[in-house]
């Protein structure tokens, strides 16, 4: 399994540090790192072997390798593949939303002063990766509903076009919250969330421009 570090981190943390919310972020990586277990601990349950691990500036992504046999077990428009990614991308909120459950269970018989840290930073850490963008968990699990249900290329073309109107709702939704609240961490998280969302752009383009030579062919 190969492991890249993406060298962003270092520039986060360094903004972070220098805004003094360092203690925010160190805490999100730690959660947002069990969140990315979550994801590999069901992937191997479910059969699959982790080909490569990248550390990125938010938390860790890990990729699978794909097993040839779910190819060819079909479900409806797509495979058992489609149906195994839909499954591991809700891994890691619901490993999030368990240690709220977790911590709310502790909160109720002991007054745990950091229960309360804890909680936020797992509940904005599940919703923020339930959002229908790819390739955030909620644009995984879009695209692959999609893929069963219209077939591949419907599943490129919605869940692009999804993602693109969810990036500008929430950069709207953000504007109000850095215009209230001061936070700087909101501006980065959107900056990073427009970075993924170009990448993600150009890669849509070249997917369309090869289904259009298909179909001219």
């Amino acid at each position: 399994m190969s492991i890249n570090i993406n060298l962003k981190i270092f520039l986060f943390a360094i903004i972070f540090y220098f805004t003094k919310q360092i203690e925010i972020y160190a805490l999100l990586m730690i959660f947002a790192i069990l969140h990315e277990i979550g994801h590999l601990i069901c992937g191997l349950i479910l059969g699959l072997k982790p080909k490569s691990l990248k550390i990125m500036p938010f938390g860790i992504s890990v990729e699978f390798s794909v097993i040839c046999n779910d190819y060819n077990k079909k479900i409806k428009n797509a495979n058992l593949l489609g149906l195994k990614k839909i499954i591991i991308a809700l891994a890691g909120p619901v490993t999030n939303l368990l240690i709220v459950g977790i911590c709310l269970i502790l909160r109720k018989y002991n007054d745990y002063f950091w229960c309360n840290e804890i909680i936020y930073a797992n509940i904005l850490i599940a919703l923020f990766n339930l959002l229908p963008i790819y390739p955030l968990d909620g644009g995984r699990c879009l695209k692959s509903i999609i893929h069963i249900l219209k077939g591949n290329k419907q599943a490129i073309e919605y869940t692009n076009y999804i993602s693109n109107i969810c990036v500008i709702l929430v950069t709207m939704l953000a504007s109000i919250g850095i215009y209230y609240y001061k936070n700087i961490a909101i501006l980065f998280i959107i900056i990073y969330l427009w970075a993924m969302i170009i990448i993600e752009n150009k890669k849509y383009n070249t997917k369309k421009r090869i289904y259009k030579i298909i179909e001219n062919s």
